[in-house]
């Protein structure tokens, strides 16, 4: 597995950033052809081993990459957990995946909030402005734990600047809240929605910021065009 790992690090790392010998031909094309082929073999497997239909190949195979880079960057504090919000999905849905890459276990699996801003039942628009009250793509790495106006909460630092890098100073962060639940679904035909935090449900709240807090990947997805022609990390 590390040996992989390591291998798979190489491939997504820029070129310029690998001293390698002249006998070394790190850029062949039959050499990147091979670790794409074992990426793409390693993320099918791992995903078989996490046994979870609802989460996408495709989505998994982009969180990987970017948390794949970000590790490679020394950016990841607390690797191996890697949290995947798929807001392709309906709010209705549980569309908040945490996997443990090392154990191969789904940790969690939940329903989460997106911006007033952002869409209704479906996510559709998203900003890195302030008081947008959108939600914002691409990665993140948690922060820290704090007690504020929502409870237990946990900050959020985008590593994306054209996508996220004002989450921290927007007050991004991951909490509970009431309106995330089945019960509220029931009553008003869909989720509630935030000012633009991915919000959790209240009851698991505090299980799931302890296990993603102090540096681990967080990725927010949706099949924006921009999005995935213009992201370095999924490039």
């Amino acid at each position: 597995m590390i040996k992989i790992l390591i291998s798979i690090s190489l491939f997504l790392l820029p070129v310029s950033s690998i001293n390698v010998s002249d006998n070394v031909a790190c850029s062949s094309k039959d050499s990147d052809y091979s670790v794409e082929h074992e990426f793409l073999a390693w993320s099918q497997e791992l995903l078989a081993e996490i046994n979870e239909d609802e989460l996408e190949i495709q989505v998994f195979r982009l969180a990987l990459k970017g948390y794949l880079k970000l590790d490679g960057e020394n950016k990841i504090e607390k690797p191996g957990i890697i949290s995947i919000i798929d807001f392709s999905k309906s709010s209705n849905k549980e569309r908040l995946f945490i996997v443990d890459i090392e154990s191969k276990k789904l940790l969690f699996k939940e329903l989460v909030a997106h911006g007033t801003k952002t869409g209704v039942e479906f996510a559709k628009y998203f900003s890195n402005t302030r008081y947008s009250n959108q939600s914002s793509l691409g990665f993140y790495v948690t922060g820290r734990t704090y007690s504020g106006k929502n409870g237990f909460s946990l900050k959020l630092h985008g590593k994306e600047n054209a996508f996220n890098s004002k989450a921290f100073e927007r007050g991004i962060v991951v909490h509970g809240a009431s309106y995330v639940s089945d019960k509220f679904i029931k009553k008003n035909g869909r989720l509630g929605r935030s000012f633009g935090c991915p919000a959790v449900p209240s009851d698991k709240n505090n299980t799931i910021i302890n296990t993603i807090k102090n540096g681990t990947c967080f990725f927010i997805y949706y099949p924006d065009e921009k999005y995935l022609s213009h992201s370095y990390l999924i490039d």
